[in-house]
């Protein structure tokens, strides 16, 4: 088995990788965001992906979702794991926090949803976006290691790249969700496209800008640099304990998504 990581700003390390190289591909959607770093974590073959590019190059709208899917598709991977920033919607996901989201609202209106475009129509079910299992192996390892977590969360994703307005802000709070984002769509539809498990790790670095605080680029990056030590200590004890039999759906999401 192998597991792919698409990581957001700054937890693209290749450092956390043992024998790590870098490889180009080229898939039908093109290239994703950047070389792929391969090499392996906890005896488990991994692929990382950063999703912006190094460097970050590629805003939440031009990030190319099908190639970065498609490549790890590509390269055997049956499970990603997608890292991204998330400002939190309730006042209890405090920045700092981790959130093993479970739900997802798409505000996006720029991209390109699905693999299945021309030549057939293809209705993926995604009722449950993500997959329970991995959600479960995130929970119980962030646990033992004391890791302050949300097992669950329902994510807004709006398209950006620029912030919300206050009034936005309290809408989506009015909604009952947990926390926003820029990145979670289309890419966890796309992975339940290609029956590959998905699971989100949104770290929390702010509070939006429904409380009264100003939000910048500079105050996510610098609360960022906390989280990814978080990170960089769960990803070690979650991708050995992913059982390889896993009994989820997400396998066989395509049987019956076609139109004749």
């Amino acid at each position: 088995m192998k597991i792919g990581i698409i990581g957001g700003t700054g937890v693209y390390d290749p450092g956390i990788l043992e024998g790590a190289k870098q490889v180009s591909v080229d898939t039908k959607f093109g290239k994703p965001s950047d070389k792929v770093t391969v090499g392996r974590l906890g005896g488990v073959d991994v692929c990382i992906i950063p999703r912006h590019g190094i460097g970050h190059r590629f805003n939440p709208s031009s990030v190319n979702y099908r190639a970065n899917i498609w490549a790890l598709k590509e390269l055997g991977c049956e499970v990603v794991i997608g890292v991204s920033a998330v400002g939190s919607l309730k006042e209890e996901y405090r920045p700092g926090d981790l959130v093993f989201t479970d739900q997802f609202f798409d505000r996006t209106y720029k991209r390109e949803t699905t693999f299945y475009d021309k030549g057939r129509v293809c209705h993926v079910g995604v009722a449950e976006p993500f997959c329970p299992e991995v959600r479960k192996v995130l929970a119980a390892k962030a646990k033992e290691l004391g890791i302050p977590f949300h097992e669950s969360g329902t994510c807004v994703v709006i398209e950006g790249p620029r912030f919300s307005t206050k009034a936005e802000s309290m809408i989506y709070r009015s909604w009952d969700a947990d926390i926003i984002g820029m990145t979670l769509c289309p890419e966890a539809a796309l992975a339940r496209e290609a029956e590959m498990c998905y699971a989100s790790i949104a770290l929390v670095t702010d509070y939006d800008v429904w409380k009264d605080h100003f939000v910048s680029s500079d105050e996510v990056v610098r609360v960022m640099k906390g989280n990814l030590e978080k990170v960089r200590k769960l990803l070690p004890k979650v991708i050995p304990a992913v059982d390889e039999k896993r009994s989820c759906a997400c396998g066989s999401a395509l049987k019956g998504s076609f139109l004749s």
